[in-house]
């Protein structure tokens, strides 16, 4: 990557108003963190507005009018196979959103890359109507956006059905299915739920907060810890 493009994309990741690290700006552009420092730096003595410190982490004091980057090829390939993905395996909600967005890319980017976005050859394919991708991933998005709790029915790997309420906490999807990891209330302890094996269910009117010991996080450092032995 150019140095000026690295600037660009460099402004373009402190624009969304939170703290980022040099650690984190250094993985997402592929360079070392003391060339983040660098280029913080330079920007700053040209007038870009970055405010904060290393160790801590940097932010635009106020938006500025930039325009955005312009698409290549490889990015706009990049986003079509993602829209694909979504539209096959991310549920009726996001699909439809994702055919909206490449509408929108459609719009605006020049004429000579059109075929790029039309011409793809890379598929994310899906057959048959599964339930767990029509309307079960929905509810759970929705659910999990408003800190509702979920009342399922859920059959087991050994065939067996049990009724669980439970705190959904996040989504993860394996390529072929999608799970909820979700704090359960019969169990008082993590749970993981694939959806398709989800026969029934039904969001509450109760909300819930994430107590310490029952967030998302919590979950993913268990895990990783486990991964250690």
């Amino acid at each position: 990557m150019r140095r000026a493009d690295r600037l660009f994309q460099l402004v373009q990741i402190l624009r969304n108003k939170r703290l980022v690290t040099a650690r984190e700006l250094a993985e997402r552009l592929e360079v070392s963190e003391r060339t983040i420092y660098r280029d913080i730096q330079d920007l700053s003595l040209s007038g870009v507005p970055v405010e904060g410190e290393a160790g801590v982490g940097y932010h635009l004091r106020y938006s500025l009018d930039i325009p955005p980057l312009m698409f290549t090829a490889a990015e706009i390939e990049a986003l079509v196979v993602g829209a694909r993905m979504l539209k096959a395996w991310g549920g009726s909600e996001l699909g439809s959103s994702a055919q909206s967005v490449l509408d929108k890319i459609h719009a605006v980017i020049p004429v000579e890359l059109h075929r790029h976005l039309e011409e793809s050859r890379l598929f994310a394919m899906r057959f048959g109507v599964r339930e767990d991708l029509e309307t079960t991933l929905d509810t759970c998005r929705h659910a999990i956006a408003q800190r509702r709790y979920l009342r399922l029915d859920y059959q087991r790997a050994d065939h067996e059905f049990s009724q669980r309420e439970v705190k959904p906490l996040g989504l993860f999807f394996w390529g072929n299915v999608w799970t909820l990891t979700a704090w359960c209330e019969l169990r008082n302890d993590f749970r993981t739920f694939r959806l398709d094996r989800i026969r029934w269910l039904d969001t509450l009117e109760r909300g819930f907060e994430e107590l310490p010991g029952q967030t998302l996080g919590d979950f993913v450092r268990l895990m990783r810890q486990s991964e250690c032995y």
